[in-house]
This record gives structure tokens, sequence and C-alpha cells, in this order.
């Protein structure tokens, strides 16, 4: 994880400015579609701050946290809230979240603390919220252009979500990469409901 965070510090400006106009706005909205207005929502793992900002826009309450120094300083001036700095085994907040947003985030974990994690966002959670999060398309786990990525199959994840106690998939898709010129590269979404 340590490597990750220091890519994200080193290439902050040029991640934040390859992302922040993507247009994920279906994604966002089939999200958005499962909470009531003005529902709260944790962005976990917010990069650029694209997705925080859109959520605002939308009139939701948004919480947001990177786990990079340098991403929550623009993320704070994309978003015009406080971004804060956390790493993801760090969250402990409890019944707090109609919904997580993890797009892109949790990925960089191993699996072996994934779990944990999702026992976190979990339990940070309301009774009934919701979790988004998203991985590469694959079996492949292990550092790959500077950063640790463990890939998802259906298969894998739903073998890895099975040994944690309420939470179900809802929905799953797979999606074609919508940053220019990575139509080819496939992700694995999924919705998380907390039961």
């Amino acid at each position: 994880m340590i490597n990750t965070i220091e890519y994200y510090e080193k290439n902050a400006k040029k991640f934040a400015e390859g992302t922040s106009s993507v247009d994920f706005m279906k994604t966002q909205n089939r999200f958005l579609t499962k909470l009531k207005n003005g529902s709260a929502i944790l962005d976990f793992g917010c990069g650029s701050g694209r997705d925080t900002k859109y959520f605002l826009d939308q009139g939701f309450h948004v919480e947001a946290t990177d786990g990079s120094k340098e991403l929550c300083k623009l993320a704070s001036e994309y978003t015009g809230i406080k971004v804060r700095q956390l790493l993801f085994n760090e969250l402990d907040e409890k019944n707090e979240y109609d919904g997580i947003w993890a797009c892109s985030s949790i990925l960089h974990l191993s699996k072996e603390e994934l779990k944990p994690v999702l026992n976190r966002m979990k339990d940070a959670l309301k009774a009934d919220g919701i979790i988004y999060t998203s991985f590469k398309y694959g079996t492949f786990e292990g550092e790959r252009n500077g950063r640790y990525f463990t890939d998802m199959t259906e298969e894998s994840f739903a073998d890895l979500i099975s040994g944690i106690d309420g939470l179900k998939i809802e929905e799953q898709w797979i999606s074609s990469d919508v940053r220019p010129g990575r139509g080819e590269e496939k992700w694995l979404n999924l919705i998380l409901r907390k039961q």
C-alpha cells in the first residue's frame, strides 16, 4: 500500500487531470438512484474529487477521504469541501453513511486486506446502506505500473464476500474503461447492500 500512496503523491496532479473530467455519470446515477435525496455518502478513496463534486452538485451530503496527502489537497480545491487523509484500514465510523462510493480505490488492497476493510465499510453504513466498488477485471494480483492491484472476476469476488456476514451483492456488471484510449480494459462493478 505504501508504494501505491507514494505513486499518488508523486503523480497526483497528472492523475487528477486525467480523471476529473471523465464522464462517469451513468455509473454515478446507478448508485444515486438507490439512495434517498440528501443521503450521506462517503467517497472512500476519492482521488481527484470528481465523484464527490458530482454528488454534492446533486444535493447529497458527502464526506471524502483519500490516502494521498497531495490528492486530498487537490480534491479539496476541486470540490470546495475538506477532504480527509485516511488509509482504508483506518475507517472506524459506525452507522454513519447511507452509501459508500469506493470507485477504483480498494482495488489497491491485497485480498488479505480487502476482507477487514469491507467489514469496516459495512460497519460504517447505516442499516440497508449500499456500497459501490469496482475492480479491474481479471485474476492478476500484484504490482503494476508502480501501484498494487487486486483484480477480480465475479467468482473471485463472490468467494471473497462469502466470508463477510451481512453484506450481499445486489448488482454486478462488467464495463469498459471510460478514459480515452482505454476502452479495451474491462472493469467489474459491484453494488453491495448491508443486510
